[in-house]
């Protein structure tokens, strides 16, 4: 009879876990979508010209070896030290660093140790009471009344990765760090493109401010000699008013200027995460500084030097794990479970052994059969942020794309403009220098010679302009490359 009954206990648990396992054959499956993005990536930057040399990239240069300016290099240094903004990248690494850690957690038997007291009392007239009343602990000695019960001892459970979904978790969350540690270097990116763009800018407002002053001196000598020839009747007091009025507006613009060299500073300061203090700085090579030349390699490059397109591939790979562990969400789930200790109903009684060893070993196979709305809504949404990060991977790819050919573009169209502003420099001063001349002997009126001054001073900020174009163009390709982390 035993025998009959053990089959029979034996067949009910099997077809329980066999309708577990079929109930969970049921879960849905996962979108997929094809990714055209990368897989139809251009074989060149630009479509008109031959294929670029894969083995010169610029985005592999360390920055250290970039950048040659020894105070450019020095500020690059302080920020990588100080910058708020990578401060708290770095604390993003160390959360994501313990989701590893509490996911790894799960794959392990949760162990914990306890101690307790309790007293109980059951009703004479309940089976519970009427079975102590009627024992005895010892001959001739009855059961306690109220009972009371002590124990210490250690507790475990562990839930068995049958369908390797804790694993799953697992590698979801190192691929999350690891997206994490390259968003830290997206940041470093940016920030030394950030210090080394508002550094040449600095430099081109030093430069600015110094053609302004030359320029001030040159019309406070137009307006002595307009007083001079007004003196003499050579010329009227509207053309001593006009120079003057000049004079006042370009001083106005020195004012201007400087302010925007203070922001400048505060700018670059709040970059190094500093109080505003002076820049270090040499201006007086700025104009003759000569862009680096820049290699790009190939497209397909980008998908390992670039930070950002590393940190969206390493999110899909979470995301996409996400959804094979929320998939499995819908399997059976083996959890055991066991208690060993000491238990009595006297303290005194503990010691005593092995009547006091008290143990308990279970296993519970449980599934969803009905109702699973939340494990079908958690399934859900963990497929449609793959297909979020799918959607976010490939816009990162394009657009690293498009940056690099623009910025190509512009490296060639910036150049050929400073030379041509630069001819249109020396043409201006060329003209104010007979301006000028031809004013002080009287055949040329006070306008040329404003006409001439105002326009050679603004193509002379504008070339200077251009020098800060050149320079930060390069170094913006430089970072589109994937450069400045390493």
């Amino acid at each position: 009879m035993n025998t009959m009954e053990n089959s029979k206990t034996k067949n009910i648990i099997t077809a329980i876990a066999l309708s577990l396992v079929l109930a969970s054959c049921k879960a849905p499956m996962a979108t997929v979508i094809k990714d055209e993005v990368k897989e139809n990536i251009p074989q060149n930057f630009n479509q008109e010209e031959q294929q670029q040399d894969a083995n010169n990239n610029s985005g592999t240069t360390p920055w250290r070896q970039f950048f040659t300016d020894p105070n450019l290099v020095s500020l690059i240094e302080t920020a990588l030290k100080n910058n708020q903004e990578l401060l708290i990248t770095l604390q993003e690494i160390e959360i994501a660093k313990s989701g590893v850690l509490a996911k790894k957690g799960r794959l392990t038997p949760t162990v914990s140790a306890g101690v307790g007291a309790g007293l109980r009392k059951a009703g004479r007239y309940t089976s519970e009471g009427a079975g102590d009343a009627t024992t005895e602990i010892e001959p001739g000695k009855a059961m306690p009344d109220p009972l009371g019960n002590f124990e210490a001892g250690l507790n475990a459970s562990w839930e068995i990765d049958i369908w390797k979904k804790l694993r799953t978790e697992k590698e979801s969350a190192v691929a999350h760090y690891l997206s994490t540690v390259e968003g830290k270097n997206f940041v470093l990116s940016n920030l030394i493109e950030e210090v080394a763009d508002n550094y040449y800018e600095l430099l081109a407002l030093d430069n600015q401010l110094d053609i302004i002053q030359q320029y001030i001196k040159l019309q406070q000598k137009a307006l002595e000699i307009s007083k001079i020839q007004k003196e003499a009747a050579a010329a009227t007091e509207l053309a001593v008013k006009k120079f003057e009025a000049e004079l006042a507006k370009s001083k106005a613009s020195e004012y201007t200027i400087r302010q925007q060299i203070t922001e400048k500073e505060n700018e670059i300061n709040a970059l190094l995460g500093r109080y505003p203090q002076p820049i270090i700085r040499a201006k007086e090579n700025f104009m003759s500084t000569i862009p680096q030349t820049v290699y790009t390699g190939i497209p397909s490059q980008l998908l390992a030097n670039r930070p950002d397109i590393k940190q969206a591939e390493l999110e899909l790979k979470s995301s996409k794990l996400d959804v094979e562990a929320a998939r499995k969400e819908f399997y059976p789930s083996l959890e055991i479970s066991a208690t060993l200790g000491l238990e009595a109903f006297k303290p005194s009684y503990l010691v005593k052994m092995p009547e006091s060893i008290a143990y308990n070993l279970a296993g519970e196979l449980a599934g969803p059969l009905i109702n699973k709305s939340a494990i079908k809504a958690n399934f859900q949404t963990a497929d449609a942020k793959q297909i979020q990060a799918l959607y976010e991977y490939d816009k990162t790819i394009l657009n690293a794309y498009l940056d690099v050919a623009n910025l190509m573009s512009k490296v060639k169209n910036i150049d050929q403009y400073y030379q041509l502003k630069s001819q249109e420099t020396k043409a201006l001063d060329q003209s104010i220098d007979i301006a000028n001349q031809l004013f002080r002997n009287s055949r040329a009126d006070y306008l040329e010679v404003l006409l001439n001054q105002r326009d050679a001073l603004d193509a002379k900020l504008e070339l200077i302009e251009a020098k800060q174009k050149q320079l930060s163009t390069v170094v913006d390709i430089y970072k589109s490359l994937g450069g400045g982390w390493k």
